[in-house]
């Protein structure tokens, strides 16, 4: 448990670093987005790429991908059913809801939780790999076929996926993992020193937009669609991670604890740009994503405690 704390403890501090750097607008308007720009683009995938070519492939296409799978399918459906059933609302705008529900921030949060709290940042890999391999483009091909505007090939969706900064950098280390090859040293050390820079610039980002947030201020009569889709995401998700993992899948120890507290992750911050894309359901994502966003790191020290 003091593992944990102290965990959570550096994760708060970084953050509360990057809002008062925001507060004191040391890096302009544009820090929180330059940034996370630096962190996904460039520092992320090369602390995937380093992390992943000295891991065990057992352990990343492991019980943990169910759990990720079963607990974000399940949301999404109990989201689709009730504010499509209930709500009225167009398939569209249910499935960008949908979207908010269920897609968890597996990069910008999720990989500094899993790399201070968890203590492997591996663990996070197998919710990005369904996430950015499956869960995604079937959302996306899924909105395609509900709007006349927008019309994709399989092939345009595959070339969308492969361009995916972190995917690549978790693709090349899942080779060097599997076949056991090592980069050269003169090759890894600059990619070692730019990964390091991804959690701390990740966290401050985080931080940084926290300034001024204000969620549920927005009118358009979707407040409830919001509370459904962060109750789902924060409550339900979690919850029906552990009884898969726990009951089903016999998990125990830190890969349950592991499991659950990766389902808690906020909402990912991508799927309001899919909102603006397919211009619908962008006042749901938007403040979806910032309530999830707020509240998800209290939530998760709630479930550490609870599972500790």
């Amino acid at each position: 448990m003091l593992g944990v704390i102290a965990g959570f403890s550096v994760v708060w501090t970084i953050i509360l670093v990057g809002f008062a750097v925001g507060r004191g607008n040391l890096l302009g308007p544009g820090g929180s987005m330059a940034l996370s720009r630096l962190a996904f683009f460039v520092a992320s995938p090369c602390l995937l790429l380093e992390t992943l070519s000295e891991s065990d492939l057992e352990v990343i296409f492991s019980n943990t991908l169910i759990v990720a799978a079963a607990s974000a399918v399940v949301v999404a459906l109990v989201y689709f059913a009730v504010v499509r059933i209930w709500f009225k609302r167009g398939i569209s705008e249910v499935l960008i809801g949908a979207m908010s529900s269920s897609l968890v921030n597996s990069a910008n949060l999720g990989i500094p939780v899993a790399a201070y709290v968890l203590g492997d940042a591996t663990l996070v890999a197998p919710v990005l790999i369904f996430q950015l391999a499956f869960f995604s483009p079937l959302f996306l091909m899924a909105l395609d076929s509900t709007t006349s505007r927008y019309r994709t090939t399989v092939f345009s969706f595959l070339l969308q996926i492969v361009r995916n900064p972190i995917l690549i950098g978790t693709a090349i280390g899942l080779v060097l993992a599997a076949t056991g090859w090592e980069l050269p040293e003169v090759v890894m050390e600059p990619i070692r020193l730019i990964g390091g820079a991804a959690v701390p610039a990740m966290l401050m980002a985080f931080g940084i937009s926290l300034n001024g947030s204000k969620p549920l201020q927005a009118n358009g009569g979707r407040r409830k669609d919001v509370l459904l889709g962060s109750a789902l995401k924060l409550v339900l998700q979690p919850a029906v991670a552990y009884v898969v993992a726990r009951y089903a899948l016999g998990m125990e120890g830190h890969l349950l604890f592991s499991a659950v507290v990766l389902a808690a992750l906020p909402s990912a911050q991508n799927v309001f740009v899919t909102a603006q894309r397919y211009e619908s359901g962008v006042v749901i994502a938007k403040d979806t994503v910032l309530l999830t966003t707020i509240l998800a790191v209290p939530t998760m020290t709630v479930l550490a405690g609870l599972l500790a």
